[in-house]
């Protein structure tokens, strides 16, 4: 195994403020003999963060003006920072006697800081994203499909498309074994998310040129943008978050990496380039379409191939971090469960997997169907489960492993800010998502 206190050292930093505080003293690093490349790892974390949360960038900044660029840029940094203290975390636990290994995940982070409440709390956080951002997906996948196959016999509703969907992504995920399985389908998944950015933004400068300008000067459309909408700035703020918040399974994809020490520098370019893609995307679709922007970004484009192309690939797209998503929660239940080989044999631990396995996909598929809107269930996901994990809870638990003393003033002040800008995403943003959702069914 593994000497962390080696991977601690050889891991670069970001910046001096991530060079205070690691102890000398070693843990045990995980089983790495089944792990992949950190190329796989880079896939891995560009198809996660680069989801659904994407497509609404542009209805965030309709939300919030343009100044919530502001907030993606500064939720990129944060996010950045919190994904490479969590990684320094997971080797510094405070109970060396219990945790004699590197901790597997944000809950046993949580666990060894502030006991077994702080596990379950954080366990509920993250279970909240795993199954929200599955949710998501499938909602989304049921809608794209439905609309592909508009005006044929396969337009059988939204509903029926997210049950297929379900059952078709629930036969792969009995038989995945760790993440590393999950490389093949992350790299399909952000190749086709990339085209897709470019054929949006493609579309929407031919529409700003021809389209745009003939529906304003008829009176059909208004074009308007806001410079910042104050109010707006929980919602948008909750739909950055989930543009950034896979973070969560982070520690899953580098207890995957067969060089570990390659994890700082992984997870910098792949969420650079989640960021890019993100401004790329978010400005036109905003530019263009100003405040009537849709959530996806895509059904504001005009009707015809490029706008079917952008569904189609958003729809594989979106598909593919699913068993991600779901992956990362299943290993962690079925390892607090005991599900394993040597417990119940092949056939037992097949079993027992199977069945959780494909309660977790009913699960999805009920909640998918009773709650079908999309944009507002984002917004109420990435406010109540993405601004909480993502934001919130690294901070006390890093401060409680490393010293509240130790960490130097300028480092506490930037903890402080990304506390706030948790804080201001969960309170305001859940509020106002319940709102919209509650207003949304009494109008169904």
């Amino acid at each position: 195994m593994a000497d962390s206190s080696l991977h601690l050292e050889n891991q670069g930093d970001l910046g001096s403020i991530l060079s205070k505080g690691t102890d000398s003293s070693a843990v045990a690093d995980c089983d790495r003999t089944h792990a992949g490349s950190s190329v796989y790892a880079y896939w891995n974390i560009v198809c996660s963060v680069c989801g659904v949360g994407m497509l609404g960038l542009s209805q965030s900044l309709s939300r919030g003006g343009w100044v919530a660029i502001i907030l993606i840029v500064i939720a990129w940094w944060m996010v950045l920072y919190l994904s490479i203290i969590v990684n320094k975390c997971l080797y510094q636990p405070r109970n060396r006697k219990l945790h004699r290994t590197r901790l597997t995940s944000i809950p046993a982070l949580a666990d060894d800081a502030f006991g077994k409440l702080g596990g379950w709390v954080a366990y509920f956080f993250q279970t909240w994203i795993l199954l929200g951002s599955s949710i998501l997906h499938f909602v989304l996948a049921g809608s794209n499909m439905n609309i592909l196959c508009e005006g044929t016999s396969a337009e059988i509703g939204q509903i029926p498309w997210t049950i297929i969907f379900c059952v078709a992504v629930c036969i792969p995920i009995i038989f995945l074994k760790s993440m590393k399985d999950t490389g093949w389908t992350s790299i399909s998944g952000a190749v086709a998310i990339i085209i897709t950015t470019f054929i949006c933004v493609i579309v929407a400068g031919m529409d700003n040129n021809s389209r745009i300008p003939e529906e304003v000067a008829t009176g059909k459309t208004i074009i308007t943008h806001n410079t910042v909408v104050w109010i707006g700035f929980p919602a948008s703020l909750a739909n950055i978050a989930v543009s950034f918040g896979a973070n969560i399974m982070f520690p899953s994809i580098e207890a995957a990496m067969k060089k570990p020490q390659d994890f700082t520098r992984v997870v910098s370019y792949a969420l650079t380039t989640c960021a890019l893609l993100y401004i790329m995307i978010a400005i036109p679709g905003y530019y263009v379409y100003g405040d009537s922007v849709q959530n996806p970004v895509y059904y504001s484009l005009r009707d015809g191939v490029p706008r079917m192309v952008c569904i189609l690939l958003i729809t594989l797209a979106i598909i593919a971090p699913i068993p991600i998503f779901l992956s990362a929660f299943n290993l962690e239940c079925e390892e607090a469960m005991g599900i394993t080989v040597e417990r119940w044999g092949r056939t037992g631990e097949f079993a027992f997997r199977a069945l959780f396995r494909s309660l977790t996909i009913v699960f999805c598929a009920v909640i998918g169907c009773v709650v079908p809107f999309f944009d507002l269930l984002m917004t109420l996901v990435g406010a109540f489960g993405f601004c909480t994990c993502i934001f919130i809870i690294p901070i006390p638990c890093y401060w409680r492993l490393f010293g509240f003393r130790k960490i130097p003033i300028y480092e506490l002040a930037w903890n402080l800010l990304i506390l706030l800008f948790g804080s201001v995403g969960l309170i305001f943003g859940t509020w106002f998502a319940i709102q919209d959702l509650v207003h949304a069914f009494n109008e169904k």
